[in-house]
C-alpha cells in the first residue's frame, strides 16, 4: 500500500515538475546569430516590452474568418530592422519583469484556463500620433505581415503540447508595402480552433535595437493615454 502511495505521490510531483517547467520562457533570442567557441547562440533582443493579459469569452475585438480575435496596439516611433512577438498560455508562475499587467490579468491570474495561441503583426497606414482615433482605427487598412500557431522554441502547455506562438519579421527596407516603417501596428491573437479564447496569456513584443518612445496597450484609449 505504502509503495502505491508513494509511486502515485511521485507521478504527481512528476506533473507538477513538468507544468513549471513548461512555464520557463527561455531567453528572446533575434534572428541574429553568434558563435561562442563551439556553440551557436542567437542574439538577445535588446528592447522587450511585455503585456500580462486575460482573455474573456465573448468579448473579441473582431470575428474575422469565423474567428474571434483579440487585439493589442503597439505604437512605433521609428522604423525599426526587425520586429518579433511571441505569446504564452497560461502564464501559470512565469515570472516577467516590468509587465505591463492588465486588471483583467490581476483579477484572473490564478485561473488554469489556457488557449492555444494563434498571433499576427499587423501594420496599418496610420504613421502619425495625432491621426490615431477610434473611428481611424477601425476603417485604417492592416496589412498583416506574419503569423504563427505553434513554435517550438516557446514553452509547451500544460497539456504538453507545444500550442505556444512566436514569430518574427525582418523589414525589407526596399519595398514599402512590407518595410517596418514607423506607425500604428497591432498584435492579432485567437486560438487555432474556431471556438472561445479564454486564459491568461503573456504577450512580448521585441527588437533587436532600442526604441525609445514605443507603446503597448489593449485599447486605444490606453494607447493615446500612454503617448
Amino acid at each position: 500500500m505504502k509503495t502505491k502511495i508513494l509511486v502515485a505521490f511521485s507521478i504527481l510531483f512528476a506533473v507538477a515538475i513538468t507544468t513549471t517547467q513548461a512555464q520557463k520562457l527561455k531567453k528572446f533570442g533575434s534572428s541574429v546569430e553568434k558563435k561562442i567557441g563551439p556553440k551557436t547562440i542567437q542574439v538577445p533582443y535588446t528592447d522587450v516590452i511585455s503585456y500580462l493579459g486575460y482573455a474573456a469569452p465573448d468579448n473579441e475585438d473582431e470575428v474575422k474568418d469565423d474567428k474571434k480575435f483579440y487585439y493589442i496596439y503597439v505604437w512605433v516611433p521609428l522604423v525599426a530592422p526587425e520586429i518579433c512577438v511571441r505569446m504564452l498560455s497560461p502564464v501559470g508562475k512565469t515570472k516577467v519583469k516590468n509587465a505591463i499587467t492588465a486588471e483583467a490579468f490581476t483579477a484572473n491570474k490564478d485561473s488554469e484556463d489556457y488557449f492555444d495561441t494563434y498571433i499576427t503583426l499587423e501594420r496599418s497606414d496610420i504613421i502619425s500620433q495625432d491621426k490615431i482615433t477610434e473611428d481611424a482605427v477601425k476603417n485604417a487598412n492592416w496589412v498583416t505581415l506574419a503569423s504563427n500557431d505553434d513554435s517550438s522554441e516557446m514553452p509547451e502547455q500544460p497539456s504538453g503540447s507545444s500550442y505556444n506562438s512566436l514569430l518574427r519579421y525582418k523589414s525589407d527596407a526596399g519595398n514599402p508595402t512590407k518595410a517596418l516603417t514607423a506607425g500604428l501596428y497591432r498584435i492579432g491573437f485567437t486560438t487555432y480552433k474556431r471556438g472561445e479564447v479564454k486564459g491568461t496569456f503573456l504577450a512580448e513584443v521585441a527588437a533587436p535595437i532600442k526604441l525609445p518612445g514605443v507603446v503597448m496597450a489593449k485599447t486605444i484609449e490606453g494607447l493615446k493615454k500612454t503617448l
